[in-house]
């Protein structure tokens, strides 16, 4: 099936982050709506920061849900400093590795009855490449509040001691999780899931959702009329990428954790060169005003010899505007 492609670059460091001067990559997208405006939380690198820090793009109130137009929060106390988000009580589980991967889900808090919003990431103790764990920041009406201790850490054999790439949806009374698992070293990423009642704890058995050899690195699932829809990522980490390496896009009638009970998925982006970035990855689905158009937000990068001799790329931040395949 054809699938019509229109892209934007939304964030590239090539392009600079003005008016702020200590931003030197955001990527990671998770897009929300809240109250009358469009949200986009973002993993930034910052200069003279430890690890890596989230942040909260914006568009301007009542504006429609557009690929530009973004701005990333400027510091109070000077404008040419991000403010990023509070890292007050979590730095013992996620501030020399950062924190990346952010994923925005509300849902049910069992315990006060109350409807919450969170932002899941995973968190890295001691460096970049991890082993990282699961946890998130709670809005508790005024700001984002860290929290003392990880939600969601590795079990399995098969997890190898590291979980990441969270997306978090609120379903069938569950916080219900994907994620990935394993090691960019080894080249070798799992995708598991689980689901918990209060989405912190009481986590039922992790499962496998995607073999290994599928490359599968993301599954974002969000509600889509009476259904749930999913568009996720497979990566390719040595080489040349094979032909299914890109985003893709399924559907199912529940939010399902068997991968079998999803619809044959339809590939929307391949890994061709664009330039500003290849082989995408971090998707986040949200509809603009017509219903049967999305916007993708991905993670990109490309070869910079502006960057570091011991990691020679860069990362960027692009959105795709695709037509829902099921309507094609």
């Amino acid at each position: 099936m054809r699938v019509d492609l229109i892209e934007t670059k939304v964030f590239d460091p090539a392009d600079g982050f003005a008016p702020l001067t200590d931003v030197i990559e955001a990527t990671d997208p998770t897009v929300f709506r809240r109250g009358d405006r469009w949200w986009m939380s973002v993993a930034t690198h910052v200069a003279n920061r430890p690890g890596i820090q989230l942040a909260t793009a914006f568009l301007p109130e009542a504006a429609p849900l557009s690929a530009s137009g973004w701005t990333l929060p400027a510091d109070s106390r000077d404008p040419t400093r991000i403010a990023t988000l509070p890292q007050e009580r979590s730095r013992e589980w996620d501030l020399r590795g950062g924190r990346h991967c952010p994923s925005y889900a509300t849902g049910l808090d069992p315990q006060t009855g109350r409807w919450v919003e969170r932002l899941y990431y995973a968190g890295a103790a001691d460096q970049v490449w991890g082993p990282y764990t699961i946890g998130y920041l709670e809005w508790d009406g005024e700001r984002w509040i860290d929290q003392t201790a990880p939600a969601f850490v590795a079990t399995e054999p098969w997890e190898r001691g590291s979980v990441f790439e969270p997306n978090v949806i609120f379903a069938d009374g569950k916080w219900k999780l994907w994620y990935a698992a394993g090691s960019h070293q080894e080249n070798y990423h799992v995708h598991g899931c689980a689901e918990s009642e209060d989405g912190r704890s009481g986590w039922t058995a992790h499962q496998i959702f995607a073999p290994a050899e599928m490359k599968m690195f993301d599954f974002h699932v969000r509600r889509v009329k009476d259904a749930y829809e999913a568009i996720f990522s497979r990566v390719w980490l040595q080489g040349a990428p094979p032909a299914e390496t890109g985003l893709w896009w399924c559907r199912c009638d529940r939010a399902s954790s068997r991968l079998a009970d999803w619809s044959e998925p339809v590939q929307l982006m391949t890994a061709a060169d664009r330039g500003w970035h290849s082989g995408p990855w971090k998707p986040s689905a949200a509809s603009a005003a017509d219903p049967d158009t999305f916007l993708v937000f991905f993670s990109g990068l490309y070869s910079s010899k502006h960057a570091s001799p011991f990691f020679p790329f860069v990362f960027t931040l692009g959105c795709a505007e695709f037509r829902r395949p099921e309507t094609m």
